[in-house]
């Protein structure tokens, strides 16, 4: 029985990869007696309640424990290509803090204490963030959605490391150099393998203004946040006991929906955070049709853009395969409105030709990735599509493009050895060719690697299910943060 109900204020940046944990987050803090208030803005809130998506079903299965609290930032239709980046934060932030401030002050006025909010979970702290919770009395914590192994690359770089990122390593940019970067409880990395706002060649100045900033606002001692990272402690002990002491960091992940994770709730079945609208093809029915392990499923996420010309191999690639695929392929996938039309031929033709390929602009990725006829995953190896294909025990493809995506593919192929990554031709501008995709699909699904690739990817589903089940590492460090918090559970 619960005594004292903390609660949280859960804000999040209207992106999928923001909204999918965090809304998780939210779910399992509510299961173990918590109220949760869940502000993002209004667009990304009307896209997850459109009728057709499956967030209705949170309302009414959390409905005395979740409520939501849209805003507007601004950009009530969304953000579209070519906006500009700095001038969204920057309305971001004016209305974020409006938004949140007013929220929290009339929290604060209600007549039942279990109403006065306790601490502010974001999914990236910026720092105005920080001196919003410091003015309102209000703890505050970042929910860290990206692997420890990265949360500890960019604290070392911002707390004593940073010549030394720049001189052994970033000066081998482009090259698969032999060339390490050592850091504490870390692996060995190269060039390839940092996140990509640490390279010259980074294009987005500001996204590491931001990270720095972030980091900064963690070695605050007057006011110091928690850290919880969608992780779990078997995965990257090694990583995180390096960060124990230096940052109060607690891994509490996976955050994914309960029914993947054996012994949990098993009526939670979905993230019930779509921004994209589902399929009308049937594409669970179309994977009954097919053989136990014999489909590719291929997605780049939900941001990624992809060259016409990296399209086009991608393609040829899948057809040279000679296996059944699903690939998810949105409209928006390709970055010059006048190739689309070239590029949509291309996928039409492949839908009415090749009966071994279906192509969708959206799905459930965690369902398709648990069905027993998908043997192989071919990413871009964002945080939650590892963690999903981690947690089904599926084998990887790594196909990263920028971000924190290099380093999961480093840690998919090398440390977890779960898959393996593509390489990219130098000659033809840094695509990866057609023959390459067909030579890493045919080892993850082949007999001799494919097999340890499988039987490791079942190791770590195994220690998934047994981190956030009763008693394991997760579950009791989410239920020490609520205690924390001032929780009181019997």
């Amino acid at each position: 029985m619960v005594h004292h109900r903390n609660h949280f204020i859960v804000f999040t940046t209207p992106f999928q990869g923001h909204i999918n944990p965090t809304l998780q987050l939210s779910k399992r803090l509510a299961s173990l007696g918590a109220q949760v208030t869940f502000v993002t803005s209004i667009h990304a809130h009307r896209r997850m309640f459109n009728d057709k998506n499956n967030a209705t079903s949170i309302r009414s299965d959390y409905a005395s424990s979740i409520t939501f609290a849209p805003f507007s930032d601004g950009y009530d239709n969304g953000l579209k290509q070519g906006d500009d980046a700095l001038q969204f934060l920057s309305e971001f932030k004016r209305h974020g803090s409006e938004a949140l401030s007013n929220l929290i002050r009339s929290l604060s006025t209600d007549d039942d204490p279990n109403r006065s909010v306790t601490c502010l979970i974001c999914s990236f702290l910026y720092p105005w963030i920080l001196e919003l919770g410091r003015d309102h009395g209000v703890k505050t914590a970042m929910l860290w959605i990206q692997p420890a192994v990265v949360f500890g690359i960019y604290y070392y770089y911002f707390n004593g490391y940073k010549d030394k990122i720049l001189q052994e390593n970033v000066a081998n940019e482009g090259n698969y150099s032999s060339s390490y970067v050592e850091l504490p409880g870390l692996p060995k990395l190269t060039c390839r393998d940092l996140p990509s706002f640490l390279l010259p060649s980074n294009i987005y100045k500001s996204s590491l203004t931001l990270f720095e900033e972030q980091f900064q606002g963690l070695n605050q001692e007057d006011y110091k946040p928690r850290v919880l990272i969608n992780s779990f402690d078997a995965l990257e002990s090694e990583a995180l006991k390096a960060l124990d002491g230096k940052v109060d960091i607690k891994a509490i992940g996976p955050l994914v929906p309960s029914a993947f994770l054996a012994g949990n709730d098993p009526s939670d079945t979905h993230f019930g955070a779509d921004l994209f609208e589902p399929s009308n093809i049937n594409y669970l029915q179309w994977l009954n049709s097919k053989d136990e392990a014999s489909v590719v499923y291929v997605s780049f996420g939900s941001l990624v853009v992809l060259k016409r010309r990296q399209v086009e191999e991608i393609a040829r690639g899948l057809i040279k395969i000679r296996r059944p695929f699903l690939w998810v392929f949105r409209a928006q996938e390709i970055g010059e409105e006048e190739e689309q039309g070239e590029i949509k031929s291309l996928i039409d033709g492949i839908n009415r030709e090749e009966e071994q390929g279906l192509i969708v602009p959206w799905c459930s990725q965690i369902e398709v990735l648990s069905h027993s006829s998908v043997g192989c995953f071919v990413s871009h190896c964002g945080w939650n599509s590892t963690l999903e294909s981690l947690v089904v025990g599926i084998p990887v493809v790594a196909f990263p493009q920028w971000t924190d995506q290099g380093t999961n593919a480093k840690l998919i192929e090398d440390v977890w050895r779960t898959g393996v990554r593509v390489k990219v031709s130098k000659e033809e501008d840094n695509l990866v060719k057609s023959e390459e995709i067909r030579r890493c699909v045919e080892m993850v699904m082949g007999k001799e690697r494919g097999a340890e690739m499988r039987q490791n990817a079942e190791k770590w589903k195994d220690l998934a299910r047994k981190a956030v089940g009763i008693g394991g590492s997760s579950e009791r460090n989410l239920m020490e943060f609520l205690k924390e918090m001032g929780q009181v559970l019997d």
